[in-house]
C-alpha cells in the first residue's frame, strides 16, 4: 500500500445539527434498550453466581481481569478513537492501517500473556483454572480486533441502533454461559468458557450487521495523522489502567484473595447503575460531541442535556443501592457472606456518582481536541489514588481501597471548572435537582431499613416507596422543566 494512494471506500455524509441530535437521541435510546436487557441479564446472573460461587472465585476473576485489562493500552494506541474524532471522512488507507496495527498488537499481547505463565503462577499464585482464564481473556483481544472497524463505521454514522445488537447478543451469551457452567461446578472455569463464547459470537454478529472488506497494510501517512490524536488519547487510557487495574494487581500482595473478592464484588455492584445509565449516554456523546466541535453553542446545549438526564437516572439508583444493600443481605441469607464488603460498596458508590457527571465533561475535552488537558488531569488523579490507596489500605485494611477511590472521585469534580473556561455551561442547575430529590429518597429508605430487612415482600415494598418518593420530590424540584426537557428529546426520536 503506497502512502495516500488508497482512496476512501467509506461513504460519508455531512451532518446538520438536527441530524446529529436525532441520531444521538436514537443512539441513547438504543443503548438504554441494550443496557436494560444486558444489565437485567447481568444482575440476574450475578445474583445467581453470588450464591453459587465463593468470594475466592470472584477474587480470582477480578484479579485476572485487572491484569489483562492492563494490556488494553497496547491493543489500539488510540487509532480507533482518532478515527471517530477525525473531522474528515476516514480513507480506506486509514481503516486498513488501523486494522493491521490492531491485529499485530492483539497477537503480540496474546503471546506475551502466554509467555509470562511462570510469572503469573508465582507472583499471583494462580492455579491452572486461573491461568486458562487469563489465556482466554488474552485471546479475546484478537477476536475483538476484528470488530473495531465495523464499530467505528457505525459510530461515525451515529447508527448506534445497529451497534448495540452484537453487544446484546454477546453479553447474553456470556452471562448465560457463566451460569450454565457454574451450576455444573466448573467454578472459575465457567468464566473461561463464557469469555471464549462471547468473543466468537460477537465477531459473527458484528459482520452480519456491518460487513467490512478485510485488508492488510500500513500507510505511514495515515498512521502519522492518526497517532497525532491517538497517542495522547491512549496514554490517558494507560493512566486509567494504572490508576485502577495495576493498583488492584499490586494490592494482591497486601490483601488476601478473599478480600480481593470483597473489593471486586463491591466494585462490580457499584458500577451497575453506571453501566445501566451513564454508559448509554457516554457511548453516544464522544462521537456526537466530535461532530459538534465546531459549534460551541450547540455543544453547550448537548452537554447540559447529557448532564441533566444522567443525573436524573444515576443518582436515584446510586442512593437507592446505598440505602437497600444491607437489608438485601439480611433478606437473602445466601448474601450474608458479602456483608464485610458493604463498607467498600458505600465508598465506591460515592466515586461512581462523581464519575457519572465527570465523564461527559472529559468527553467534551477529548472531542474538541483538548486531549492533553485530560492527560494532565489523569496524571494527577492517578498519582493521588496510588498514594491514598496504599496508605489507607495499610491503615484500615481492604476498605481503604474504596475510601481512597471515593476521595479521588470527589477531587475529579475540578474538571467542571476546567470545561467551564472553554464552554460557558450550567453545571449545578442540571445536576442539583436530581441529587436533592434522590437524597430525600435516600432518607426515606434509611428510615425504613429495619422494616425492609424483615422479609422479601417488605423489602420490595420499601423499594417501591422509595421510587414513589423520588418521583414526588423530583416533581417538587423540577416541575414543568422536567416535562419540557423530555418533550424536547422526544421530539427528535424520529
Amino acid at each position: 500500500m503506497k502512502n495516500g494512494s488508497v482512496e476512501s471506500d467509506y461513504s460519508g455524509y455531512t451532518e446538520s445539527f438536527d441530524v446529529i441530535k436525532q441520531r444521538s437521541v436514537m443512539g441513547v435510546l438504543a443503548y438504554l434498550t441494550r443496557t436494560f436487557l444486558v444489565q437485567m441479564v447481568g444482575i440476574v446472573a450475578t445474583l445467581i453466581l453470588a450464591a453459587l460461587l465463593d468470594p475466592e472465585a470472584f477474587g480470582t476473576f477480578f484479579l485476572v481481569t485487572a491484569v489483562v485489562n492492563l494490556f488494553v493500552f497496547l491493543s489500539d494506541v488510540g487509532l480507533a478513537a482518532s478515527l471517530i474524532q477525525k473531522k474528515e471522512q476516514p480513507t480506506r488507507a486509514d481503516l486498513v492501517t488501523t486494522f493491521t496495527i490492531q491485529q499485530l498488537l492483539a497477537s503480540f499481547i496474546f503471546v506475551v500473556i502466554v509467555g509470562l505463565t511462570p510469572f503469573w503462577r508465582q507472583a499471583l499464585h494462580l492455579n491452572s483454572a486461573g491461568l486458562f482464564l487469563m489465556y482466554a481473556l488474552g485471546f479475546s483481544f484478537i477476536l475483538a480486533s476484528f470488530k473495531t472497524i465495523p464499530s467505528i463505521l457505525l459510530e461515525r454514522r451515529l447508527e448506534f441502533n445497529k451497534l448495540v445488537l452484537p453487544q446484546i447478543v454477546e453479553n447474553v451469551v456470556f452471562y448465560a454461559g457463566i451460569v450454565y457452567f457454574a451450576r455444573r461446578g466448573y467454578g472459575v472455569s465457567s468464566y473461561t468458557v463464557a469469555v471464549l463464547l462471547r468473543g466468537v459470537v460477537g465477531v459473527i454478529a458484528m459482520y452480519v450487521i456491518e460487513p467490512w472488506r478485510l485488508g492488510l497494510g500500513v500507510s505511514t501517512r495515515s498512521l502519522k495523522e492518526l497517532l497525532h490524536f491517538g497517542l495522547p488519547y491512549q496514554v490517558n487510557d494507560l493512566l486509567a489502567r494504572i490508576k485502577d487495574d495495576l493498583l488492584f494487581v499490586v494490592l494482591r500482595g497486601v490483601v488476601s484473595i478473599t478480600e480481593m473478592g470483597y473489593i471486586g464484588w463491591a466494585k462490580k455492584w457499584s458500577l451497575f447503575p453506571f453501566r445501566f445509565t451513564v454508559d448509554s449516554v457516554v457511548r453516544v456523546t464522544f462521537p456526537a460531541y466530535s461532530r459538534l466541535q465546531k459549534d460551541k453553542r450547540q455543544l453547550k446545549k448537548a452537554l447540559e442535556k447529557s448532564l441533566f438526564f444522567i443525573s436524573l437516572a444515576v443518582f436515584p439508583l446510586m442512593i437507592g443501592m446505598l440505602g437497600m444493600a444491607y437489608p438485601l443481605t439480611i433478606v437473602v441469607t445466601a448474601y450474608q457472606k458479602w456483608q464485610p464488603a458493604l463498607p467498600a460498596l458505600y465508598f465506591f458508590i460515592v466515586d461512581v456518582s462523581c464519575s457519572a457527571v465527570v465523564v461527559p465533561l472529559t468527553n467534551v475535552l477529548n472531542a474538541t481536541g483538548k486531549i492533553r488537558t485530560t492527560l494532565k488531569l489523569m496524571v494527577g488523579w492517578t498519582v493521588l489514588l496510588w498514594i491514598l490507596t496504599l496508605w489507607l489500605t495499610k491503615m484500615i485494611g481492604y476498605t481503604g481501597v474504596a475510601v481512597a477511590t471515593a476521595l479521588v472521585g470527589i477531587s475529579s469534580l475540578v474538571v467542571v471548572e476546567v470545561v467551564r473556561r472553554k464552554i460557558s455551561f450550567q453545571f449545578w442547575n442540571n445536576v442539583l435537582p436530581a441529587l436533592m430529590a434522590a437524597s430525600f429518597m435516600g432518607f426515606v429508605l434509611w428510615r425504613f431499613q429495619a422494616f425492609a430487612s424483615q422479609s422479601l415482600t417488605r423489602f420490595l415494598t420499601v423499594v417501591i416507596t422509595g421510587v414513589m418518593a423520588y418521583g414526588i420530590f423530583l416533581g417538587l424540584f423540577l416541575g414543568k422543566r422536567l416535562v419540557m426537557e423530555i418533550k424536547s428529546i422526544w421530539s427528535f426520536r424520529k
